[in-house]
């Protein structure tokens, strides 16, 4: 393939790191085409380098695109995907970024033209601070980027998708929409429930202004991600409501397991508590 116009769709924390990365890059000699709902962040992302220019349409930023990466809150996909289906031009790939896949292969699959291949995606990166001015170029240096190719998929695109993650630096992983979705609800959205959770229990007391003066590193590390976009985490949860609801009652088990450990005074909560120190070590050896 040669030079490309590569649109994205969303330019916050994800859209924008893309952007930048891939401008860093200079892949395929491709034109990065920006769109976003609020024109100021379109601006400011044109200003930061992470796109060479901006259209303040959607038809216009798709219409001649080779690529098309979504990067919005997940329930927001319908509704592009819907839009763009008549005006894609034939052999355009689109992928997307979010953080739940089976819902939104169903909408590909619904909406988009046999003539569209389109591949899903989840890079397994990103922080607690979200928007563009969040965005950084070697955000996905290291990761894994999950990749779900749809059913019409060509192989043409799935190659030039694969090679779009490892010019961001990431490691691709093919893998089924519903096992991404269950796993994907054990390790990123359980752990911003939690700690959301934590926060909210903490800050309700009525002794957390005194309380908060003992909170130091290890409430900011456990209550990192409460910080997170809260539109986006809660579309994350209401695309994967069976799977997060599982892995909440499997936490509930551990909770209630230690609990039971402390109320009872029994000793064996040290071999648990080792058990778990040690797993988590054999993990970041890994």
């Amino acid at each position: 393939m040669g030079a490309m116009q590569v649109t994205i769709i969303g330019l916050g924390l994800i859209g924008g790191s893309i952007g930048l990365a891939l401008r860093e890059t200079k892949w395929q000699g491709l034109e990065i085409v920006g769109y976003a709902h609020h024109p100021q962040t379109a601006a400011l992302a044109l200003k930061l380098g992470a796109v060479n220019r901006t259209e303040l349409s959607l038809k216009r930023a798709a219409a001649n695109a080779n690529f098309v990466i979504i990067s919005t809150p997940v329930l927001n996909i319908r509704q592009i995907l819907s839009e763009m289906a008549t005006y894609l031009p034939p052999d355009c790939i689109v992928t997307d970024t979010a953080s739940t896949k089976l819902q939104v292969m169903k909408w590909a699959e619904e909406l988009l033209p046999p003539t569209v291949s389109f591949i899903g995606g989840h890079p397994m990166a990103g922080k607690e601070t979200s928007g563009i001015e969040a965005a950084e170029a070697d955000l996905f240096q290291g990761c894994t980027y999950c990749l779900i190719p749809a059913a019409k998929a060509s192989p043409k695109a799935i190659k030039t998708v694969v090679e779009m993650v490892e010019k961001l630096g990431a490691a691709p992983l093919f893998i089924d929409a519903q096992e991404h979705d269950n796993l994907v609800a054990a390790v990123s959205h359980l752990p911003a429930l939690l700690s959301a959770a934590l926060v909210s229990a903490t800050t309700k007391n009525t002794r957390w202004q005194r309380m908060s003066k003992l909170a130091a590193s290890g409430y900011r590390d456990v209550t990192r991600l409460a910080s997170g976009n809260a539109k986006i985490n809660t579309h994350i949860c209401l695309t994967n409501q069976e799977a997060i609801l599982h892995w909440m009652d499997e936490f509930i088990k551990e909770l209630e397991r230690l609990r039971q450990l402390i109320a009872d005074g029994n000793e064996e909560l040290e071999e648990v508590l080792a058990q778990a120190s040690e797993a988590r070590r054999k993990w970041l050896e890994k």
